[in-house]
């Protein structure tokens, strides 16, 4: 695609985006995240990347699964995805309710007894998750119990969708929250952040060019190293945390305890243990609930089999 092709594919994008998060705020939020997935339920599956990226990567990770369940994956994935995107335009409507409700919002599992005691004022903690359920109802919980967020994320390459996406998270939030872009820069403002007692939230199941190598669904991945780096360096909690949906603009949000932090006296090694142990709670999360995880990016590098 050309410059001044490419230029126009991404203002059409950019003005398809806008449509989008009017037409959403017009609704309540249970509407929108149904019509969001509805939309994209029936969209998805048909798309390349469902069959280029998705399939393949069920078929790599979960090869005992069937023609028809992947298939019913697929779509339960773009289903989670448009829920999750109409959500996000309608972010202050996602609050906590009660055990058993009906109502929109998330129920919020284990902070009480497993984050709320290890969370000292002024001391560091990272707090870790993937795509799965809507992974941007973290700030919120973090907000609510007046907890000094921030959170890395992956930029979109679009700028003007980009922008669109931060307004609609700073609406979202009664305070601001930090967001570091993923990068050098970013990594480097994230760790001021947690050195100054801030605690930070991280998507650790994308794949990367860099970082270190371990198994992920009996695969070497490529993997993450800045929480096992920032986790050693600080001697703070790592606290594993995942959404799963339940239903239009209904999700549970569960938190487990702390991992524990290795510590044989070797850097590399420690991390290396804390990844590989990272991974194994994030691959039970979607053997669990696979249709709520985000099957369709790259996690394994092309020929992996």
């Amino acid at each position: 695609m050309s410059g001044p092709e490419k230029s126009y594919a991404r203002r059409a994008e950019a003005l398809l985006v806008r449509a989008l998060v009017r037409l959403l705020r017009l609704l309540p939020v249970t509407a929108a995240s149904r019509l969001g997935g509805a939309v994209a339920g029936g969209v998805g599956p048909l798309l390349p990347v469902s069959r280029k990226v998705g399939e393949a990567n069920l078929r790599l990770a979960m090869p005992e699964l069937s023609a028809p369940e992947r298939a019913r994956i697929i779509r339960q994935v773009w289903v989670n995805l448009g829920q999750s995107i109409a959500e996000l335009v309608r972010l202050r409507d996602m609050r906590e309710v009660a055990a058993g409700s009906n109502e929109p919002g998330y129920v919020l599992e284990g902070w009480a007894e497993h984050v709320a005691p290890r969370l000292l004022p002024g001391q560091p903690a990272l707090f870790f998750t993937g795509h799965l359920g809507n992974w941007e109802i973290m700030p919120v919980i973090a907000e609510k119990h007046r907890v000094n967020f921030g959170f890395m994320y992956r930029a979109a390459s679009n700028r003007a969708v980009d922008d669109i996406l931060r307004r609609l998270r700073d609406d979202g939030y009664d305070h601001p929250v930090r967001m570091f872009p993923k990068g050098a820069p970013g990594a480097r403002a994230a760790y001021a952040h947690l050195r100054a007692g801030g605690a930070l939230g991280l998507l650790v199941d994308q794949k990367l060019d860099t970082g270190i190598a371990v198994p992920f669904f009996g695969k070497t991945a490529m993997t993450m190293d800045a929480l096992a780096s920032f986790a050693l360096k600080l001697r703070c909690p790592v606290f594993p945390i995942h959404v799963i949906r339940v239903g239009p603009a209904r999700l549970r949000v569960i938190c487990e305890a702390p991992i524990p932090l290795p510590d044989g006296g070797d850097r590399q090694a420690d991390g290396l243990v804390l990844t590989q142990a990272m991974n194994h709670i994030l691959e039970g999360w979607i053997r669990r609930h696979p249709g709520d995880w985000l099957w369709l990016h790259r996690r394994w590098p092309k020929g992996t089999g």
